[in-house]
């Protein structure tokens, strides 16, 4: 299975109101696929966190996946954390570089997520940023990649045509999930070309 275009990626911290509102209001407005991160949490809280999100994806077909292994048949691991002895249905690695995309590729992952392509909020000092010309150096060699950190509806033409498979957005759909529209349109215009 592949990952949907566009991933919500949580943080609570930055959500608008309560986590499960945000995400409820982002699947209203088209995200199909959500991926539970908030590893802070205790483990009951996170999975009862996880049982809302389900909840709310499974009426419209979504995807729930959670960050770290664990009891979910679809994870996303970071980018130094083992792969799990048991193989989970579908499974995403983090990268930030070509032997962590190589690993992911030679690891069988399902995607990653290459990051960051420019400086974002969420995480000021992470990088360098990777640009869009990183982006595509690099994402040929792994998994089908998303593109995370620090991306615009206004990028998303420019890493598709790149090589990302998707994007993944969490600060700016945690403050706005009204956001999802205008991703979304970006995604369909770069991939029908109108």
């Amino acid at each position: 299975m592949r990952l949907p275009r566009l991933v919500v990626v949580t943080d609570r911290t930055q959500a608008a109101g309560p986590l499960t509102d945000v995400v409820t209001a982002a699947v209203d407005a088209g995200a199909r696929a959500v991926l539970l991160r908030d590893r802070d949490l205790p483990d009951r809280e996170r999975a009862a966190l996880a049982a809302d999100l389900r909840a709310v994806l499974e009426p419209v077909g979504g995807l729930l996946v959670t960050a770290g292994a664990g009891s979910s048949d679809a994870v996303h691991l970071a980018a130094a954390e083992p792969f799990p002895e048991l193989r989970p249905r579908l499974v995403g690695r983090s990268c930030h570089s070509a032997a962590e995309l190589t690993r992911a590729r030679e690891e069988g992952c399902d995607w990653a997520f290459l990051s960051p392509v420019a400086p974002t909020a969420s995480k000021p000092g992470h990088g360098p940023a990777l640009g869009v010309e990183g982006f595509a150096r690099l994402a040929r060699l792994g998994p089908p990649a998303h593109a995370l950190g620090g991306v615009v509806p206004a990028d998303v033409p420019a890493l598709m045509a790149a090589g990302a498979h998707g994007v993944a957005v969490m600060g700016p759909v945690m403050r706005d999930p009204s956001v999802v529209a205008g991703y979304l349109a970006a995604l369909t215009s770069a991939v029908t070309g109108s």
